[in-house]
């Protein structure tokens, strides 16, 4: 399996998957309000143009960072928190709909916006990175190197305008870290 510089499989640079993408299910259409919509949300987060209630998510595309996503959406489109588990226990819109349709809906609330401060403290993810620098400073594991090649001539000044409208807009790729 080809690998990243960081150890994980590099899935660019893994060859075209053979056949579809099919579960083997024949497609079943959607019968009842809550599996039409659930129909709707899988096809957004796996890019389908079909899905039929009876296909596993797994079997089709998914995996655990889209279902992820799909619990997500699930909980903002319809108002029912789904735990993850719950994807992995019923992996079809028709099992899914039947774990739905049996909770109480409860309303989407998004992450609120932190108040401006001159800084924030660390987050525990952030405090294991410091603490795991510390023992091997020169380690690169979480760096996440890439290398994009131009052909052709390439405008500096509107490249680095980009970058900078990105760093403006994304208050994560402004943080730095003081001692």
């Amino acid at each position: 399996m080809p690998l990243t510089p960081n150890g994980k499989i590099d899935r660019k640079a893994l060859p075209a998957p053979e056949g579809s993408l099919q579960s083997g299910a024949d497609y079943v259409a959607p019968r009842t309000w809550v599996e039409a919509k659930l129909a709707q949300i899988w096809q957004d987060v796996l890019g389908l143009a079909q899905v039929g209630v009876k296909e596993n998510f797994f079997e089709i595309g998914g995996h655990s960072l889209r279902a992820t996503t799909l619990a997500s959406k699930i909980h903002k489109e319809l108002n029912k928190p789904l735990p993850l588990r719950s994807i992995f226990e019923a992996p079809t819109i028709e099992q899914l709909a039947a774990v739905l349709e049996s909770q109480e809906q409860v309303a989407y609330a998004s992450i609120p916006v932190t108040e401006e401060r001159s800084f924030y403290p660390l987050s525990s993810a952030q405090k294991r990175l410091y603490v795991l620098h510390q023992f091997d400073p020169n380690d690169v594991n979480y760096n996440m190197p890439s290398v994009l090649h131009v052909s052709g001539p390439l405008d500096v000044k509107r490249v680095e305008d980009v970058f900078r409208q990105l760093i403006a807009r994304h208050a994560t790729l402004r943080t730095r870290f003081t001692l």
